[in-house]
């Protein structure tokens, strides 16, 4: 199982390449099932995976002028806290047991992976249903409303913290709503936030877990590797076509998760 897990971490990096964001969501499933990481350990190394590849990606983005700077502060900031708050104290306070139906118990693990795989539908119908507009405040002065983007900030956050994923699909629209950027401006400055609140929230799970660094770094750089792949790749292929596809995709991964927890609890590496 772990060639085929190291395998699907360069599909990860060739898809955030390719489209932009996505891959992401699938690296907990990936860790948990391929490679047999307790799923409350595999949210935390999926901050550090995500972020260092977020990071990779945000740089070429900020040499084409595709980072509002500003924006990712404003934004960031709420996000990275709400992040590194929720995976320094609130993740480890989940109890090992979170609450029983008749003889079924949701355990942290269960409840993690349910969290995640909701997460991905989410991610999902986004992918599907996405319209390719590029006029999201092309012209427009841009605008804060500073109250909405802090809310939305720290809620991105928490749910970063709780399940390990980027959140593009959630900060893109929020910028392109919110602060008035353009679509392109908004994936290049999404991954700059993602990047910051990702590898930032990480460090607050060092002190709780004993990482597995030699893993940790042949993932992520497996995913980095397929980050250059997938950007090559995306001069010969339209990304929007594929992003519709692997958002299908996801969604069959999502359901499929979910009916695994629930269905067959303790067949994964809870």
């Amino acid at each position: 199982m772990e060639i085929a897990g190291y395998i699907a971490s360069l599909v990860i990096g060739i898809s955030l390449g390719l489209i932009g964001g996505g891959g992401s969501i699938l690296t907990v499933p990936v860790l948990v099932y391929l490679f047999g990481v307790e799923p409350v350990l595999a949210t935390a190394y999926s901050l550090f995976i995500v972020g260092a590849s977020s990071l990779v990606g945000a740089v070429p983005k900020y040499r084409q002028g595709l980072i509002n700077i500003k924006t990712a502060i404003i934004f960031g900031i709420p996000s990275i806290a709400a992040v590194f708050a929720t995976r320094k104290f609130i993740v480890p306070l989940i109890p090992a047991e979170v609450f029983q139906i008749g003889d079924f118990v949701i355990t942290k693990s269960i409840l993690m992976m349910l969290l995640f795989a909701v997460l991905m539908v989410f991610a999902s119908v986004s992918m599907i249903r996405e319209k390719n507009k590029d006029n999201g405040g092309e012209h427009e002065k841009q605008k804060f409303n500073y109250p909405v983007i802090l809310l939305e900030g720290a809620v991105v956050g928490i749910l970063t913290g709780l399940v390990g994923a980027g959140g593009g699909f959630l900060i893109i629209p929020a910028l392109v709503l919110l602060s008035k950027l353009p679509m392109k401006q908004a994936v290049g400055t999404s991954l700059l936030i993602i990047a910051a609140k990702s590898l930032i929230g990480f460090t607050g799970d060092i002190s709780n877990y004993n990482m597995d660094w030699t893993l940790l770094g042949l993932v992520t750089s497996l995913a980095i590797i397929g980050i250059f792949m997938g950007n090559q790749l995306s001069k010969k292929i339209d990304g929007n076509k594929l992003k519709k596809g692997f958002g299908w995709f996801v969604l069959i991964m999502g359901i499929y998760i979910i009916a695994k927890e629930l269905l067959l609890p303790g067949s994964g590496s809870h």
